[in-house]
């Protein structure tokens, strides 16, 4: 079995909690499908934006009824693959680790950290139903920086309180950091924390999709005194409040990479893909 690249620019949208509403879609349809690697998280929502093909699809499923560690990361980016998505834009609620990174505000991060221990971070397992050969793809930039610049110009232009890069470290969850631990991710330089960015930006990578992501900080996490710590409801009012400041990203940009020419960007991306497997000696 071999990995489509057959783009269409269509858009793939990974919604995460409470940043996953299908009335963004013009048109909608729905399609459930089945991947070498099982189902993905629901249905994938079919329709478009401003005349753009996009497919959306709940991270968590429509009910928040998958917790981060049981997402099949692996389904859902194949998922999208199938549908010839050339890009995947995905929102994540995350905590913040800075100061200057308020809750309610927007990063379009740059760099993660990986903490996860329990998670499936490769499409190239060596079973049989899946792909060929072992695949060691580089990670020095694990986000597009084209479709990035995209986002972050489409923030400022809705002025849209917007940090232009950040470090995610990744936990494994469901619960929460300690306090000890959220010092220390301090300490290791990253800004924002959430359970969901890894592995499903290496993924992307390995199909040779451009994948961005827009994180929106809900609280401080527990590492700052005489503030909150984090908690389910916290993070939920955040978002409800906040949350169409990420739909309003969304709205305005895909119809801007839906214009551009992405011709040599998913051409650099699939040469990386193909010079990274090691196929098995015959």
């Amino acid at each position: 079995m071999q990995l489509k690249f057959e783009f269409s620019q269509t858009i793939g949208i990974i919604g995460g909690t409470g940043l996953d509403d299908p009335d963004i879609l013009e048109g909608r349809t729905e399609k459930y499908v089945d991947t070498p690697y099982g189902k993905p998280s629901d249905a994938l929502i079919l329709g478009k934006i401003k005349n753009v093909d996009c497919v959306l699809l709940a991270r968590h499923g429509r009910h928040h009824t998958i917790m981060p560690s049981n997402v099949n990361y692996r389904a859902n980016i194949w998922a999208l693959k199938e549908e010839n998505c050339s890009h995947v834009l995905v929102t994540t609620a995350c905590g913040s680790l800075r100061e200057e990174i308020q809750p309610g505000d927007l990063v379009i991060i740059d760099q993660f950290i990986d903490r996860t221990t329990k998670r499936h971070c490769t499409l190239y397992d060596g079973q049989h139903s899946t792909l060929s050969g072992v695949c060691h793809i580089p990670m020095a930039e694990p986000f597009c920086t084209k479709t990035r610049e995209v986002l972050i110009e489409t923030a400022k232009k809705l002025g849209l309180q917007c940090h232009s890069k950040g470090t995610m470290i990744t936990i494994e969850g469901p619960r929460f950091s300690s306090r000890a631990e959220s010092c220390v991710f301090r300490s290791w330089g990253a800004d924002v924390i959430n359970m969901t960015t890894v592995p499903e930006v290496i993924l992307a990578k390995e199909a040779g999709m451009s994948y961005a992501s827009i994180a929106m900080a809900t609280d401080y996490d527990c590492w700052k005194e005489h503030e909150e710590a984090v908690s389910v409801d916290k993070v939920l009012k955040t978002l409800k409040g906040n949350a169409n400041k990420a739909t309003s990203i969304l709205l305005s940009a895909i119809p801007q990479i839906g214009s551009m020419e992405w011709t040599s960007t998913l051409h650099t991306l699939k040469t990386t893909v193909q010079c990274s497997v090691i196929l098995p000696k015959q």
